[in-house]
C-alpha cells in the first residue's frame, strides 16, 4: 500500500509539472511571429462576370511581435510579373490557440485582410485571404529570427 502510495503521488506530481508546461509551449502571442518568413502564395480574383486571375507569388514578412510588420512581394497575375518587389505592410494580431488576423497595405491598391494560423512552435504560418472575391493561400516559414542576437 505504501508503494502504490508513492507511485500515485509521484505521477500527480509529475502531472502537475508537465501540465503548465505543455500549456505554456500552446499558448501564442503577437511575439511567437517575431522575425522575417519567406511564403509562397497561391491562389485566384474571382470576377464578376464568373472569370478568374491566377495568382502565384512569394513575399518575405518580417514581424515586430508587437502587432506590426513590413513585406516585399512579387506576385504574377496569369502568369505576368511585373518585375522588382512591392513594399507594403500592416497590422497582424495573435490569439493564445496561435490563430490570428492580419490586414496588408499595399499603395494603390486596397487592404487585403487575412486569417492565420501558427504551427511548428512559431515557424510555420498558413494564411488564408478572407475578401471576397480572393481565394488565395499562402504558407511561410522562418528564415531569420532576430530574437536570437
Amino acid at each position: 500500500m505504501k508503494r502504490f502510495l508513492c507511485l500515485a503521488v509521484t505521477v500527480l506530481a509529475l502531472a502537475l509539472i508537465i501540465s503548465p508546461i505543455q500549456a505554456a509551449a500552446s499558448s501564442c502571442s503577437n511575439a511567437t511571429i517575431r522575425g522575417t518568413y519567406a511564403f509562397t502564395l497561391r491562389g485566384q480574383i474571382l470576377l464578376p462576370d464568373g472569370s478568374s486571375i491566377v495568382l502565384d507569388g512569394l513575399a518575405k514578412q518580417t514581424f515586430d511581435g508587437k502587432g506590426n510588420f513590413t513585406q516585399v512581394d512579387a506576385v504574377a497575375e496569369n502568369g505576368v510579373l511585373t518585375p522588382g518587389w512591392r513594399p507594403g505592410s500592416g497590422t497582424y494580431s495573435v490569439n493564445a490557440d496561435c490563430t490570428g488576423s492580419q490586414t496588408i497595405s499595399v499603395a494603390g491598391l486596397p487592404d487585403v485582410h487575412l486569417q492565420f494560423i501558427i504551427s511548428q512552435s512559431g515557424n510555420k504560418i498558413r494564411q488564408v485571404v478572407t475578401d471576397p472575391g480572393l481565394a488565395t493561400t499562402a504558407e511561410g516559414e522562418r528564415v531569420v529570427d532576430i530574437s536570437v542576437k
